[in-house]
């Protein structure tokens, strides 16, 4: 498993930034990048489980580690979902599992560097090279743009 980083400067408060991430209707725009459709169930609360899903309802089961509101979120992913059925115990999801996705929010230039370390296995790295920086632009893109 290797880590891989991405950080993106938003002219935008810290504050307006998390918010934008993380909540409806906001969170489906930008995640998009994703997989079209994508949602979360669950709760953004430290030691909540989380699960994020595609419109078919596969996708992850994870916990929040840590949350310090416009501060630090960290994701620990834990399973996989697939046809409804939750698996945090077979050989291939131990392959992986745990892994994290970190984000860190500071002030900087009158707006916010969002920076984000993500845990990849097997095949994903080149596909998350590509699509991570495409939905940071587009969160970029909704923080920036007045309401």
């Amino acid at each position: 498993m290797s880590t891989l980083h991405f950080d993106i400067h938003i002219n935008a408060p810290r504050e307006h930034v998390w918010r934008t991430m993380l909540f409806t209707p906001s969170y489906e725009r930008w995640t998009a990048s994703f997989c079209e459709g994508s949602r979360y169930e669950g709760s953004w609360d430290a030691g909540s489980i989380i699960r994020f899903l595609a419109p078919n309802g596969d996708g992850m089961v994870s916990e929040i580690a840590e949350h310090r509101p416009a501060q630090f979120l960290s994701i620990r992913h834990i399973g996989a979902i697939a046809n409804g059925v939750e698996d945090t115990t077979s050989e291939s999801v131990r392959a992986w599992a745990p892994c994290f996705e970190n984000y860190t929010f500071t002030d900087e230039a009158g707006g916010t560097r969002l920076r984000i370390d993500v845990d990849v296995f097997g095949t994903y790295e080149d596909w998350m090279n590509q699509t991570w920086p495409q939905a940071l632009q587009a969160l970029k893109a909704i923080c920036e743009t007045p309401t």
